[in-house]
């Protein structure tokens, strides 16, 4: 079964400096039907104006996947860590046991856009972590490239829950299949461009929840970015 979240039913809120649209309840967001998708809790698509961003605050027991889309994202922490997060670039925290962060767009011009992911992690009260890697478009054009998952599994960043994330750069007449394994389920979301799934057509910031599927094939007939998440 697919059932489709369409971009325009999101959350949505327009800070000035900061433009965020929610496919779950977040925030001042509260949508009964959208609190998550099986570990799947928080997929925030943000738009941070130049010289603008979030500044210290604390995070604990979430799983939180950065996915940038265009711009930069200067990132500290306090575990000492501090760096700069480009396009192709994923970063995994593991709030655990508790953390303070902020996150600036660097550029004295340039908006920054990114795909801020929480996911609930497999056990609470962990040891804070960090980690963030590069995936290089030629490894994510044409097919479903791992990004995160359990294990580090291909050079993914380690999260602790079942599930996995995979991103994919798309052209026209590109076809990418995802093989669902017994009693798991996927969630598709469309970060730019569209894709088919079956007869159903998604644009930008669409989603489609995919629960009783073998397989998941994304066809499309323009450039597409889209992540897709395995879940238990």
């Amino acid at each position: 079964m697919i059932v489709l979240r369409k971009a325009a039913e999101r959350g949505h809120a327009d800070h000035g400096w900061l433009d965020t649209y929610h496919s779950f309840s977040f925030a001042d967001y509260y949508d009964p039907r959208h609190t998550g998708f099986g570990a799947l809790r928080v997929i925030n698509d943000d738009r941070v104006q130049p010289g603008k961003g979030f500044g210290m605050h604390p995070h604990r027991d979430m799983e939180i996947v950065t996915y940038i889309l265009d711009g930069e994202l200067q990132h500290r922490d306090s575990m000492g860590n501090g760096s700069v997060i480009r396009p192709g670039d994923v970063q995994r925290m593991s709030a655990g046991l508790g953390i303070m962060h902020s996150e600036f767009n660097p550029s004295a011009t340039e908006p920054v856009h990114l795909l801020q992911i929480w996911i609930e992690p497999n056990a609470k009260g962990i040891t804070p972590s960090y980690e963030q890697k590069h995936y290089p478009e030629e490894e994510r054009r044409g097919h479903l490239r791992l990004v995160a998952s359990p294990d580090g599994a291909r050079q993914s960043v380690t999260i602790h829950q079942d599930a996995k994330v995979y991103g994919t750069l798309m052209e026209r007449g590109d076809s990418v299949v995802h093989h669902l394994a017994p009693g798991r389920r996927a969630y598709v979301h469309v970060a730019r461009g569209s894709v088919s799934i079956g007869d159903e057509k998604l644009r930008g910031g669409d989603a489609a929840k995919i629960t009783g599927e073998k397989s998941v094939t994304l066809h499309t007939d323009e450039t597409a970015e889209v992540l897709l998440f395995d879940l238990a």
